[in-house]
């Protein structure tokens, strides 16, 4: 039997070549019948207007394994941004939780046992990019790409504690930095 995975965290980032083309996702990783189970269940029972939190599917009637709750970071107020989310974005989740089975990130015997609660973020200014000129084969990329990251990332623990140890002074929060410099 494979080893129980109560929970494990992890963040990750993918950036495309235009401004929106960016994933940011967080994750908690763990047993169905674990804390991440119970927050996985009230979560998806517990509904919010502008946060609605659906499964990541490939398609309609084809749900991911492990079961994937997809939260949305930003207030959805918009049916384009809405379709965009829960259409190419969450496509991209789906296939790269399936990218992190196959490449042995989570095990394939844990499949079943393990839920993954996905804090997604899809920029807001994708709403001025006029509508027949949205990358979604960009977008699609970027948060499949995103999302075998971040698993891998959680079940690893990356960064370690020593790496942090090690990288502390050097590594700066773009936005601090940009604060130190002015420029917000």
């Amino acid at each position: 039997m494979a080893e129980r995975i109560v929970m494990r965290t992890g963040e990750a980032l993918v950036e495309g070549d235009k401004d929106y083309l960016c994933a940011e996702p967080e994750v908690v990783i763990g047993e169905l019948d674990g804390p991440v189970g119970t927050a996985l269940a009230t979560l998806i029972g517990d509904q919010v207007k502008g946060h609605t939190r659906v499964f990541a599917i490939l398609n309609s009637d084809v749900q991911v394994k492990p079961a994937t709750l997809m939260v949305s970071k930003v207030t959805v107020k918009d049916a384009r941004y809405t379709s965009i989310l829960m259409g190419t974005v969450q496509a991209g989740i789906a296939h790269g939780v399936l990218d992190a089975v196959r490449a042995g990130d989570i095990p394939k015997a844990k499949a079943n046992d393990l839920g993954i609660i996905y804090s997604v973020w899809l920029d807001p200014s994708i709403l001025s990019v006029p509508e027949g000129e949205v990358d979604h084969a960009g977008l699609f990329r970027v948060n499949r790409e995103a999302t075998a990251k971040v698993i891998k990332k959680a079940m690893r623990n990356e960064p370690t504690i020593d790496w942090l140890l090690e990288n502390q002074d050097a590594v700066t929060h773009y936005f601090h930095q940009l604060g130190l410099d002015g420029k917000i």
